[in-house]
């Protein structure tokens, strides 16, 4: 019996669909349906293709040694990768190349310090000449702009040009302290990509995201490292408050510790529009979030940048009981 139509026939037995199985192992369901037909174009690539084999097998309870055998004596590619091999730089640069990156670098690194500079002179002069502007309610942080805030990097962006973001969308300190901080419902949880919307990790599981039941988190794709194999740059949950509030904090619980989190936060559900407001490193349990002031958002976006690992040797997110805290 084939590697498929051993899957499928334990499946049966086990009395689950594809659909719980997709919901136990986070593989997808096309994914799923093509190996239990032994087809194994969709997985990419023979590293890939055994990770799934050995989920969906320990989820409907069978063995995986074998199938896995088999897999690699009928499909494995005959010009295999290594993993080591796909993670690493495609090729060593030449010493020319590397005196050009380093000089890049450091062109790179002298005129974020001169954006910088003129940014910090900017905001004082700022201040000094308009102290009523930032106790006014019209006032526009995140939610006013017609353009993306100059300093509001990209998800994919780095982390310097991020950190000068983070002063974007604060909302006047004379105001926001005068409202008791309380807990604040979003209308929507979606799962967020480096594209946005569009490539975000099980997005039907988004939700359980807000709930508190730690059997019930919400689940990213699980990746080979921890900085997501080398496929992308971050994954993580957008939280739609409904209208613009002011955010205090943001309080998550993770199942697995390890992980590096951005708070990101603006006007737009655009990666864009949403930067930097705090972060942790290698966080585990509960986790607080807090900008260094009260940011005036309607978008708040938890950002993965490392993941932590999992049980199963591979690494993923496992977020369950987020809580918003603020005011309207």
């Amino acid at each position: 019996m084939s590697i498929g139509a051993t899957l499928s026939a334990a499946r049966r037995r086990a009395g689950l669909t594809v659909s719980d199985v997709s919901q136990r192992t986070r593989v997808t369901e096309p994914i799923i349906q093509g190996i239990e037909q032994d087809d194994y174009g969709a997985c990419g690539g023979d590293f890939y293709a055994r990770g799934h084999i050995r989920a969906i097998a320990r989820a409907v309870g069978e063995d995986p040694s074998p199938l896995i055998d088999e897999y690699d004596a009928t499909w494995r590619s005959a010009a295999e990768v290594t993993a080591a091999e796909v993670f690493q730089t495609a090729m060593p640069l030449r010493k020319r190349e590397r005196r050009r990156v380093r000089w890049t670098a450091a062109v790179a690194a002298l005129v974020l310090a001169v954006l910088g500079f003129a940014s910090y002179k900017f905001v004082s002069g700022a201040g000094r000449t308009h102290p009523a502007a930032a106790a006014s309610p019209h006032s526009s942080p995140a939610g006013g702009h017609t353009n993306p805030p100059p300093s509001a990097a990209a998800v994919q962006g780095s982390s310097a040009a991020a950190s000068a973001s983070e002063s974007s969308p604060v909302a006047s300190p004379s105001t926001a302290s005068l409202v008791p901080v309380q807990a604040l419902a979003p209308a929507s949880v979606a799962a967020f990509g480096p594209a946005g919307l569009a490539d975000g990790d099980d997005p039907q599981g988004a939700a359980q995201a807000i709930g508190g039941d730690p059997a019930r988190p919400w689940i990213s794709q699980w990746y080979a490292t921890a900085r997501f194999g080398a496929l992308k740059q971050g994954t993580g949950l957008l939280l739609d408050m409904g209208r613009t509030v002011t955010v205090a904090s943001v309080r998550l619980s993770l199942v697995y510790s390890g992980a590096d989190i951005q708070l990101r936060a603006g006007s737009k559900p655009i990666p864009a529009w949403l930067p930097r407001v705090a972060s942790a490193s290698n966080a585990g349990g509960t986790v607080r979030l807090q900008p260094g002031s009260p940011v005036r958002v309607r978008y708040v976006l938890i950002w993965f940048t490392k993941l932590p690992p999992d049980n199963a040797g591979t690494y993923r997110a496992s977020v369950y009981q987020v809580t918003v805290r603020g005011h309207r």
